[in-house]
């Protein structure tokens, strides 16, 4: 699949996103991150680290957190991804956003906002939230043998849900708000 930032961000605005209305969820930003690698456009993703107290501890992630008071999601997404990798959006490319996605099992309603960014111009810095962070290509993601139904646990309770088995050896698969936002993402640009 050939395509650069201009094609992204022309259809993700002929997209139009939509909102999810105000509510007594808690609100959530994340950034998907993009570089074009040496094989083909790359997605980042992070790995959580296990903590006891955290729902998502030891999935599979974009960059991204809590909206705080007075703060707009774009600007909670931006901040957490300073705060959890090192990452300096501002010198990144702001490509569009996706639709928000409200959580299956807590109460919470993300916005994800897409950036591109220019490859090897980057030294992660991961924080106490973060085990590892890693590229994955937009064709291994979009490869139809690596969806598969995979058995997840969370909450104490064992759920079969659609994922994807990545390319790299021994990380979890990934499910979840993530893989919705993946697969979102995925069927806009596999439009073009």
């Amino acid at each position: 699949m050939l395509l650069g930032f201009d094609r992204i961000a022309k259809l993700l605005d002929l997209h139009k996103p939509g909102e999810l209305p105000a509510d007594d969820r808690t609100r959530a930003a994340v950034a998907m991150v993009l570089r074009q690698g040496r094989h083909g456009m790359e997605m980042l993703f992070i790995e959580r680290a296990t903590h006891e107290r955290d729902p998502w501890s030891g999935n599979l992630a974009f960059p991204g957190g809590k909206v705080e008071p007075g703060e707009e999601p774009r600007q909670a997404a931006e901040r957490e991804t300073v705060e959890e990798i090192g990452l300096e959006l501002g010198s990144a490319r702001y490509l569009g956003r996706l639709a928000d996605i409200a959580g299956a099992h807590l109460r919470v309603r993300v916005t994800c906002f897409v950036y591109g960014m220019q490859a090897n111009r980057f030294e992660p810095v991961l924080n106490y939230e973060v085990k590892d962070l890693f590229w994955v290509g937009l064709d291994d993601l979009m490869a139809a043998g690596r969806r598969v139904t995979a058995p997840v646990s969370f909450d104490d309770q064992e759920f079969d849900v659609p994922a994807i088995r990545l390319p790299q050896p021994g990380k979890p698969v990934l499910w979840g708000l993530t893989y919705r936002l993946t697969m979102q993402f995925l069927e806009i640009v596999a439009e073009s």
